[in-house]
């Protein structure tokens, strides 16, 4: 595990990403990145009506995303690995779900101009669930701004993702159905994932229990 210095945790809403993280941070001792998506004060409107706060919830997005990874752009040989539950470069994902079409143009200027030139991930973890597994997730997990997520965004976005990653060549990438591991709850799940890390041999790997 010593190898991975900056690994990020990724999927979509409800693939347990942030909670992955936690653990993965826990073990290698490392710094820990987390989006705070309550601080954007968009992102319940965002629910509510996707076509009018698309654009500002996006962006909040952005800056906050950039502004975290910036020291990343200075890494201390040193200092302590990073873990992170964002990838900046899949940014645009959800600017190309929500997005009209000159929105989506703004959108993609002010990503270019601000997006911080970080190191590409020792590795990135890709969590899948179907869309109906993700809904059972969001909805027991019971957060507030989350109560408008309908199981078609969710669908969507677990589409853009697997476009997103079935292209994406910058970092190796572990590819880990999630529908039926419990990496919070269960140890032998984690233990599990943490040796499939381990036994990596190629750029893009999977890993499915059952």
């Amino acid at each position: 595990m010593e190898k991975f210095r900056y690994l990020v945790v990724e999927g979509p809403i409800g693939a347990g990403k942030t909670s992955l993280a936690r653990r993965l941070a826990a073990r290698l001792s490392a710094e820990l990145l987390l989006e705070q998506p309550n601080e954007n004060p968009f992102l319940e409107r965002f629910y509510d009506d996707m076509a009018r706060y698309a654009l500002p919830a996006q962006l909040f997005f952005l800056f906050q995303r950039s502004r975290m990874l910036e020291p990343l752009t200075q890494p201390d040989m040193f200092g302590r690995p990073t873990v992170a539950d964002f990838l900046i470069d899949k940014d645009p994902l959800f600017a190309r779900i929500t997005l009209s079409p000159d929105e989506l143009a703004l959108y993609d200027k002010i990503y270019e101009a601000l997006r911080p030139r970080a190191p590409s991930p020792d590795l990135v973890i890709y969590l899948q669930a179907p869309p109906a597994t993700l809904v059972e997730r969001v909805r027991r997990r019971g957060v507030g701004y989350e109560r408008g997520v309908s199981e078609e965004y969710l669908a969507l976005l677990a589409e853009g993702y697997s476009r997103f990653f079935y292209h994406y060549q910058q970092a190796p990438v572990l590819i880990v159905n999630s529908e039926n591991l419990n990496f919070v709850e269960r140890d032998a799940d984690f233990e599990l994932l943490v040796s499939r890390m381990r036994a990596m041999r190629s750029r893009r790997e999977f890993f499915n229990l059952g």
